[in-house]
């Protein structure tokens, strides 16, 4: 493989915003793995958001890439699949499998789609220096004689009509929209887009859990943050489950249940001693609420991401407990951090009160770099 831009390539990221920008152009965000595609020729290769291939649990999808896309090219855009009309991740989450048997049973059974939003590299040019207008025309152009299930994402640049994709595409199990400045370059590993979604969402490590009052099943999921230091901030728990799930989950996280002798090396590992408290709040610390509750946690290795849904942060934590959503075997643990995360700015309660500080608009900030 020889092209202009060539694999690894981290895509640019989107910043959670709680309205639509008028930017100039708006497009359904798709509920999918994120994937840069490079063809040359015969060889096509898929390149995840963590830089992971993911070709081979594909194969159906890279001969409609061969058939659909120009000769050269590498193209941004997601893989998805389509279930009754509406788009399942969870039925997309079965691709990622060891056997090759099982890979190409799904294949035929539920085979995915590829959605292009955005065309980096063409023929002999490298195209992430021009501005995001001229990359949708020529990828527009390089995709009119595509057929499913290689698709070119609609788009708009009505704020009217983005605003009314934004209620109507939720049937169909897209999750948003995302807004991208036409100026702009494409800028790898940057949320240099915007994105609204339906819930506020986080995606967080777990690691650890908490035995429920009522026995042996799973009370609650330890979550973490990374913040710019690269420590693990504890940040609250997922505790929304039936009985059944609870204990469904006893089973799923054994694989990366730690011994005792190896708390040393986990990021909460001291949560015993009390100078660990000083500065962040540890899930092993006495609960401020009832000092006899027993808040002492079972460690896992720092390697599963969740989803959750939350409703606001309170400081660096969630004001109140977190609805587990999914498992995402697509991130990588590494990459959750404060950055994808929104909140009111800070505002005294003396500003609040008062007739200017009452009528001062709702300001969102980003928080941390992630």
């Amino acid at each position: 493989m020889d092209l202009p831009v060539m694999p690894p390539v981290k895509p640019m990221l989107a910043k959670s915003v709680p309205e639509i920008p008028d930017v100039g152009h708006v497009e359904p965000k798709w509920d999918g793995f994120r994937t840069v595609v490079f063809r040359d020729g015969d060889e096509v290769e898929l390149g995840s958001r963590n830089e992971k291939p993911m070709t081979r649990y594909f194969p159906e999808l890279v001969e409609a890439l061969r058939e659909n896309l120009p000769e050269r090219c590498v193209i941004d855009g997601e893989i998805v699949t389509v279930v009754d009309d509406r788009l399942q991740f969870e039925v997309l989450q079965q691709r990622i499998h060891p056997a090759a048997s099982r890979i190409k049973l799904l294949s035929e059974q539920t085979p995915a789609s590829f959605i292009a939003f955005d065309l980096l590299a063409l023929g002999d040019e490298n195209l992430m220096g021009q501005p995001f207008s001229e990359r949708r025309a020529r990828l527009v152009e390089a995709l009119s004689a595509a057929r499913a299930p290689i698709h070119c994402t609609p788009a708009t640049g009505d704020l009217a009509t983005a605003q009314e994709w934004f209620g109507m595409f939720e049937g169909a199990g897209l999750d948003g929209v995302v807004a991208k400045p036409l100026d702009g370059p494409y800028l790898p590993d940057k949320r240099a887009m915007f994105k609204v979604k339906h819930a506020r969402t986080a995606d967080c490590v777990v690691a650890g859990f908490r035995w429920h009052k009522s026995g042996p099943v799973v009370g609650s999921l330890l979550l973490g943050l990374y913040r710019e230091d690269g420590s693990l901030q504890h940040v609250g728990v997922a505790a929304s489950f039936p009985m059944i799930r609870r204990a469904e989950l006893v089973e799923e996280l054994e694989p990366y249940r730690m011994a005792v002798e190896e708390l040393g090396q986990h990021p909460w590992g001291q949560w015993a001693e009390a100078q660990a408290h000083e500065h962040q709040r540890m899930p092993g610390n006495v609960s401020r609420w009832n000092s006899t509750k027993d808040l002492s946690f079972v460690p896992l290795r720092p390697s599963l991401v969740v989803e959750v849904a939350y409703d606001q942060m309170e400081g660096d934590r969630f004001r109140h407990t977190a609805q587990f959503r999914r498992w995402r075997t697509d991130r990588e643990p590494g990459s959750c951090g404060y950055g994808q995360l929104e909140r009111p700015v800070s505002f005294r309660l003396e500003d609040v009160l008062s007739p200017s500080g009452a009528r001062a608009p709702r300001i969102l900030r980003q928080v941390g770099e992630g």
